[in-house]
């Protein structure tokens, strides 16, 4: 299926874009993240990041569907 993803701060940094439209057979955003972890070569632990899929903020185990606009949200700080 045909996907946008979004990248933020060292996601962003780390893949070297801020959004790419790609091919997935990914099931669930976990699987998602994976094989997109394994690609940009990013350290963040899936378990130190949030995820939205379509502007609404959703659980890791949401299937992932064609057209889902994702982004991976990791952690921000600052004042």
């Amino acid at each position: 299926m045909r996907i946008s993803v979004l990248y933020f701060a060292g996601l962003r940094a780390a893949a070297g874009v801020a959004s790419e439209e790609l091919q997935s057979d990914a099931a669930s955003l976990t699987a998602l993240y994976e094989e997109l972890r394994a690609r940009h070569g990013w350290s963040f632990a899936q378990t130190s990041l949030r995820v939205a899929v379509n502007d609404e903020l959703v659980p890791w185990t949401r299937a992932v569907q064609e057209g889902d606009v994702i982004a991976f949200l990791p952690p921000f700080s600052g004042g």
